[in-house]
């Protein structure tokens, strides 16, 4: 989830990515390895108010809501994602938004999610900032995409998806631990998260907090 308009990728990719994303083997080598990872820490926190940002087609928001029974907001710039996701469930509440403008006030959620979506936001820190302002003190920001081992591999990732017209930002482990805490919030984990093509491109989870 992000906006064409401040750099980032368009509208149109999402949209049409959203009718492939629910494909059996697609969720099962991608998502679902990721989503037990964030629901096992969800579980142990047993938030009430939880925001889903860059929800996608919003299978792990359905899955918060019915396995946790938490009150879920499911929240993506891509108008395809969301039709996608409103077919799925009326439990959750769906609602079009960029990372970089949440569209909830101050301290609304005790959890807040982003998976597979962190790395198309063209401003990563000001997303970061927006995390912890919607975050109730205490709340938890759970981030999870690809941590991409080495900052030359980085910076290649980025040209690569710039020249093909989607730009996206994979930071390394240690430089997104390095945002999140300059954003103002602590860092409780960062958790490895084995799936296809873990080995060359791992997948982390951050667990952060803001401080009460």
């Amino acid at each position: 989830m992000s906006d064409a308009t401040h750099g980032g990728p368009s509208r149109l990719f999402f949209d049409v990515w959203s009718r492939f994303y629910d494909l059996p083997w697609v969720q099962a080598a991608v998502y679902r390895p990721v989503h037990a990872t964030v629901l096992a820490e969800l579980h142990s926190q047993r938030p009430a108010r939880v925001l889903d940002v860059g929800c996608g087609t919003g299978a792990l928001a359905h899955r918060v809501a019915s396995e946790v029974g938490a009150d879920v907001y499911g929240c993506d710039f891509s108008f395809g994602m969301l039709e996608q996701a409103s077919a799925r469930t009326g439990a959750v509440r769906w609602l079009q938004g960029d990372a970089l403008r949440v569209p909830f006030a101050d301290a609304t959620f005790d959890a807040l999610l982003s998976t597979e979506a962190f790395h198309w936001f063209p401003d990563q820190d000001a997303a970061l900032a927006e995390f912890r302002r919607v975050l109730k003190p205490g709340g938890k920001a759970i981030v999870a995409l690809v941590n991409v081992r080495a900052r030359g591999t980085s910076r290649l990732a980025h040209a690569i998806s710039r020249a093909v017209g989607e730009p996206a930002q994979w930071p390394t482990r240690d430089e997104l631990r390095q945002r999140v805490e300059n954003a103002g919030l602590r860092v409780d984990a960062q958790r490895r998260v084995f799936r296809v093509g873990g080995v060359l491109l791992p997948t982390i989870v951050t667990v952060a907090s803001r401080p009460r």
